[in-house]
């Protein structure tokens, strides 16, 4: 029963591992394709898009290796492999998250009008 255990838990791990990789794929593809097409603020759009991309697809796999270290494989060992790759991949988000808004997450939004459109 418990070999069972494992293995789907292996599976589910590696299906939401290839859901990360999945979804910066068709991101960056269907980045390129609204960045062929053209339009005004076409390259900052695409610097957007491509990050959200990015921004999904580092969840995704930092959920798999809570999965594999918390579920599969819980060592001393493997928990402090989980912590230096969440640190590098939170940093990565971060910075991520930075580029695309122009502010950190934590900042009020510096221009609401831009967004919504409205004017005073």
């Amino acid at each position: 029963m418990e070999h069972l255990l494992d293995a789907a838990l292996h599976w589910t791990t590696l299906g939401i591992e290839v859901a990360g990789i999945l979804a910066i794929v068709i991101g960056i593809v269907m980045s390129l394709a609204r960045f062929a097409v053209g339009g005004p603020a076409r390259y900052q759009r695409l610097r957007s898009e491509l990050g959200r991309a990015i921004l999904i697809g580092l969840e995704l796999l930092v959920a798999a290796d809570i999965i594999d270290t918390v579920a599969i494989e819980p060592s001393l060992e493997s928990v402090a492999l989980l912590g230096a790759i969440v640190v590098i991949r939170t940093f990565l988000s971060l910075s991520l998250e930075v580029e695309i808004d122009g502010k950190w997450p934590w900042e009020p939004e510096r221009h609401p009008e831009r967004r919504t459109g409205a004017r005073h």
